[in-house]
């Protein structure tokens, strides 16, 4: 269903927009190994979502570029190509396509991926960001916010959150580059996050909450694999949350208004 000019795609192609200064910040400081892992990622999709476009019919969408930017960005270093076509083909195949393609999934595939990996391959690393690439992010999300492609109440409630338990000191400075890019590129996904208004602020709450848990509690684990972890998990409850937030709603509309 459309409305004007708000197709699938369109959102799609905001949603790039909106991660262009991010992609462009990281392609730059991470150099030919950046662009090789970002090209593999966008073959490997174009490659399976080709292969659901002759099985099911099912059109191909610009999320695959998306999809990509997170992988690449988020995955595991020093993998080597057939575990980076393997992650990214589980992903993409389990975590969207099977489910008629981005739209329609209940986790962001990257997030499927990503997740596959660091239970598959524990002791290969992952990566960190330098400083102008997690101040990438900042401009990421306020054109993702000002569009309407990515949800404010996520976005506003994890930086809240966040401010609190680094002022607390119950969040370390060192996770919160990490925990922002991952914030953006996955939990923020309008697809796989809440829909409705109290939800989404339970949702970037939620995130935050449970990135310090693990950065508390997770010995050894890097900064991306408890955020990624924390966004995965994130993903699951977001159903969860609108289910609760409608439940309050028609209870206190049946006291309202009596039960019919």
């Amino acid at each position: 269903m459309t409305r004007g000019i708000w197709t699938r795609e369109t959102v799609v192609l905001i949603l790039l927009a909106a991660y262009l200064p991010l992609a462009l910040f990281w392609l730059w400081y991470g150099g030919a190994d950046a662009v090789q892992r970002l090209g593999l990622a966008i073959l490997v999709l174009a490659f399976w979502n080709l292969v659901f476009l002759l099985a099911r019919a099912q059109p191909v969408s610009f999320a695959m570029a998306i999809t990509a930017l997170a992988f690449a960005m988020l995955a595991p270093e020093d993998l080597g190509v057939f575990r980076l076509v393997l992650g990214i083909s589980f992903g993409a195949v389990m975590g969207e396509l099977v489910f008629g393609g981005w739209g329609r999934n209940v986790v962001h595939p990257a997030t499927v991926a990503l997740s596959f990996l660091g239970f598959g391959f524990p002791t290969y690393p992952w990566p960190e960001f330098l400083a102008p690439v997690a101040w990438a992010a900042i401009p990421a999300a306020l054109i993702g916010v000002a569009t309407g492609a990515m949800p404010a109440g996520v976005i506003v409630s994890a930086l809240v959150v966040a401010v609190g338990a680094v002022a607390a000191g119950l969040l370390s400075a060192t996770a919160v580059p990490a925990a922002g890019i991952v914030l953006v590129l996955l939990v923020a996904d309008p697809v796989t996050s809440a829909t409705t208004r109290l939800g989404r602020w339970l949702n970037g709450a939620l995130y935050v909450g449970l990135v310090v848990m693990f950065s508390v509690g997770w010995q050894g684990a890097a900064p991306v694999q408890y955020a990624v972890a924390a966004a995965l998990l994130t993903s699951l409850a977001a159903p969860l949350f609108d289910e609760m937030v409608l439940a309050i709603w028609y209870a206190q509309r049946r006291r309202r208004h009596g039960s019919s």
